[in-house]
């Protein structure tokens, strides 16, 4: 069983158990693992999906996966990102990736509106404040920089 595979439709007398997830009248698997079938003490059929303990569930190419983003440890409004297009959606959006080192923030702003400093990877730091924040930092390539200046 893979994760977001659809297993069967909600029903009065079939519910979600662990590893399953409900969404428009059918039941969703959460996760990778073995589909099992039981019978709660009202006599439902519980619908399950279960891994072992040593399994170690890797996503593949064109998995369907269910992930939980923390978006403000990566961005901020008025950030200045580089990110790489690898999907074109409808006529006004795209699919944008920052997986890449050379990918992320390359230019932000602190709250007290000066240019914040890349302190690693995945942090920048106020010049005024000296207060860091996270964001995923762009490891800019020297060939990509301009010199300014004679």
């Amino acid at each position: 069983m893979e994760s977001g595979q659809r297993l069967c439709r909600e029903e009065v007398n079939i519910s979600a158990g662990r590893g399953t997830y409900t969404r428009n009248g059918f039941i969703y698997s959460s996760l990778a693992g073995a589909l099992l079938t039981s019978t709660s003490d009202d006599s439902k059929k519980v619908v399950e999906v279960l891994r072992g303990a040593d399994e170690n569930i890797v996503p593949t190419v064109d998995a369907l996966v269910t992930a939980k983003v923390e978006m403000s440890k990566s961005f901020r409004p008025g950030d200045i990102v580089i990110s790489r297009v690898i999907s074109l959606g409808d006529s006004q959006s795209y699919l944008l990736t920052t997986a890449e080192n050379e990918l992320g923030v390359v230019i932000a702003t602190s709250e007290a509106g000066a240019s914040m400093v890349p302190v690693s990877w995945s942090k920048m730091r106020c010049p005024l404040t000296l207060q860091e924040e996270h964001r995923k930092v762009a490891k800019v390539q020297p060939r990509f920089i301009e010199a300014t200046g004679t």
